[in-house]
């Protein structure tokens, strides 16, 4: 194992995160080997708490998504990850379709995970399930954009909004999930041309992460930038004047409340198809769907819980206030990314 990072976080440990479950028994040093794309600090007291309560130590390989999914192909058989955690839907959705996943049946994860944000079931169980959701928003410059001129996700391509366009990379899985989505909902003739839109309302070439399109804005390089909630929330609970700066110039809108809803991505854990310790990576999910881990992952990165009766206590969600989901399934989402990168290669949005 000397492959893995081994980290052990030295922070309170809140008893309550994994009250409903009983440590292993008779198990001789027992073990979950995690493959997380999630590189959150605030993660850090989740596994610590889940090894307190079950007595299974983590031992951790942190990479991004693709570097994840690379290394289990490369593994192949031999891989020891009993449990997967990736950062976008349709990585997950074709992780599945790549057999690289096994199905987990449990009553815990299918009462308290919607359909729309679990894996097809195969009757077998799902092969993933969401933990967290990001929504995908619009914030604009209050000087420069009304509210309603962004409202909806096909407004950002209305001539109106010529050069006053900040977006990451059309290429990046936060984009590519929501391109998929409007896929679903517009067909493929009318989201080419939504998507030759944004291009000519770009108001530079897509460029950096998402907090770099919110201060893009803030600075007067563009009107009105997309980015994942977190982002913003972040800078909305932080304390540095700067960042203070760019959130007062700044208005939001999660798109469509008045239709189908705003577009929302995941972050999801999967069991290993060759998981060495399956019981341990069942157990490890279904502490993640618990109330108090739920909690933790929302509160801690700004995160919506992926359990809907769960409540948090975050002030920059609740300032952001409630909002509609779109409900189209994540799968099928992940089932229209291949479509949708054909046509951003036909209309030139890197």
């Amino acid at each position: 194992m000397s492959s893995f990072t081994r980290r052990f976080a030295a922070r309170a440990l809140l008893a309550t995160a994994c009250a409903a479950f009983v440590p292993a028994a008779g198990a001789q040093d027992p073990v979950l080997n995690l493959y997380s794309a999630r590189h959150y600090p605030t993660d850090e007291a989740l596994y610590t708490n889940f090894t307190k309560a079950s007595g299974i130590r983590i031992q951790r390989v942190e990479a991004d998504d693709a570097g994840i999914l690379a290394r289990l192909k490369a593994e192949g058989t031999a891989s020891p990850a009993d449990v997967i955690l990736l950062v976008d839907g349709a990585r997950l959705w074709r992780a599945e379709q790549e057999g690289l996943f096994q199905p987990v049946k449990s009553a815990l994860l299918e009462q308290r995970i919607p359909p729309s944000l679990r894996g097809a079931d195969s009757g077998q169980g799902s092969s993933w399930y969401g933990m967290t959701m990001r929504a995908r928003i619009v914030v604009y410059d209050k000087s420069r954009i009304k509210p309603a001129d962004v409202d909806r996700y096909e407004k950002l391509a209305a001539p109106a909004l010529a050069g006053q366009l900040c977006i990451r990379s059309g290429s990046h899985p936060y984009n590519l999930s929501l391109f998929a989505a409007m896929l679903e909902h517009l067909g493929a003739q009318r989201t080419e041309k939504w998507l030759e839109g944004l291009v000519a309302n770009l108001a530079r070439a897509p460029k950096g992460g998402d907090t770099d399109q919110i201060k893009s804005v803030a600075a007067g390089e563009c009107g009105v930038a997309v980015t994942n909630s977190y982002y913003l929330a972040r800078l909305m609970r932080s304390a540095a004047p700067a960042d203070r700066e760019v959130v007062e110039r700044l208005g939001v809108v999660f798109p469509d409340q008045a239709g189908r809803g705003t577009h929302v991505n995941i972050s999801g854990a999967a069991v290993a198809r060759h998981a060495k310790h399956r019981d341990a990576a069942v157990k490890f999910i279904e502490y993640l769907a618990s109330d108090a881990a739920q909690r933790m992952l929302a509160d801690g990165n700004n995160e919506y819980p992926a359990v809907a009766s769960v409540r948090t206590d975050n002030p920059a969600l609740a300032a952001l206030g409630p909002f509609k989901i779109d409900a189209v399934p994540i799968a099928r989402i992940g089932a229209n990314t291949a479509q949708v990168q054909q046509m951003l290669d036909r209309v030139g949005f890197k």
